[in-house]
């Protein structure tokens, strides 16, 4: 029952970043780099703080749970650096390929290498025992993603070139691939850093909430990467003007802040989900892919709902569903398989 309830708190937290991406398209008169920089505020600065906050005892303080291992907390926010730049190009795929095929290129590499390295650095042999079940989900996940990168370039074909500028805007394949499958790689260097701050964790924190300070750390490094970015953008755009446009600023503000609580919400979902997955090494080793998974399945929920497979055919259609219900059956094979 724990596993189940688990899987539940991931999956909700898991709908909540598929939906961040809604309120960005609302957001009017603003660059994307100044619009990337304010909800990676929220996302990467102020939610992740309030989260690490709730794991800190009862007579301590967030410092002195970061001061317990600094090493720790360096490495993490070294690997967010680097997941930083998947980000970047994560936000550049939706771009290209919208909110359900980019995702589903992107979030398919992310979980593959976000998975098995840190396996493989741990010791773990995947060709027997728990190793094998690890490599056997994480294949079945690549399989339900590779079934939807398929769907998408059946889209891509049956669609004319004005139905697709209608469903993305900027819509570009070949380009887009290349993105997404960068943001997908540098994407795994967020759980590698959330694997490198494990030393973070003290006695005392609250079990369901005890990992966000290593989550705070890995998302600050990512924030620095991604601001100095955004502001060099700016500069080379003359955007800085975005900022005071008073007309359009409150409402942007908080379509960003509701954006980034929503972005945050699956690693709040992973920290307090694998509380519960405790029982179970595999299924916890297993965590990030079922992120990603139920990622990927929520994004093409969101991706029909906003009419971007319009168009592109029944046959599309099924091939799509096919892929999404063996993303299902991922997050659960390995309980099974157990």
């Amino acid at each position: 029952m724990e596993i189940i309830i688990g899987l539940l708190i991931i999956a909700v937290g898991s709908f909540g970043q598929s939906s961040s991406y809604v309120p960005i398209n609302k957001i009017k008169q603003w660059s994307w780099e100044s619009f990337w920089l304010v909800q990676g505020v929220f996302a990467w600065i102020v939610f992740p703080y309030m989260g690490a906050m709730l794991a800190v005892p009862e007579g301590s303080s967030l410092w002195q749970i970061i001061s317990t291992s600094p090493s720790s907390a360096l490495h993490a926010a070294f690997y967010g650096m680097l997941w930083g730049v998947g980000g970047l190009t994560f936000g550049l795929s939706m771009r290209y390929l919208g909110v359900a095929l980019g995702q589903s290129i992107a979030l398919g590499t992310c979980s593959a290498f976000g998975t098995i390295i840190p396996a493989l650095i741990a010791g773990e042999n995947l060709l027997e025992g728990s190793g094998l079940i690890l490599l056997v989900g994480v294949s079945v996940t690549i399989a339900g993603i590779a079934v939807i990168g398929y769907a998408g370039s059946m889209r891509a074909k049956n669609m004319s070139e004005e139905e697709k500028k209608a469903a993305v805007k900027d819509f570009a394949l070949g380009r887009g691939l290349a993105v997404a499958l960068l943001a997908g790689v540098m994407s795994a260097c967020f759980n590698l850093g959330l694997q490198s701050g494990e030393a973070l964790v003290v006695d005392g924190a609250n079990e369901l909430f005890k990992t966000l300070p290593t989550t705070m750390m890995v998302t600050l490094g990512g924030f620095i990467t991604n601001a100095v970015y955004c502001l060099y953008q700016n500069v080379k755009n003359h955007t800085f003007s975005d900022y005071g446009n008073s007309s359009v600023l409150v409402p942007n503000v908080l379509l960003c802040a509701l954006a980034g609580g929503l972005w945050y919400s699956q690693f709040f979902g992973l920290g307090m989900g694998k509380s519960f997955l405790a029982s179970s090494p595999v299924m916890l080793a297993f965590s990030w892919s079922i992120l990603m998974a139920l990622n990927v399945v929520f994004s093409n929920v969101w991706g029909i709902i906003l009419r971007e497979w319009k168009g592109a055919g029944r046959s599309t259609a099924y091939v799509l569903t096919i892929g999404m219900a063996i993303l299902i059956l991922s997050a659960f094979l390995p309980n099974i398989l157990g």
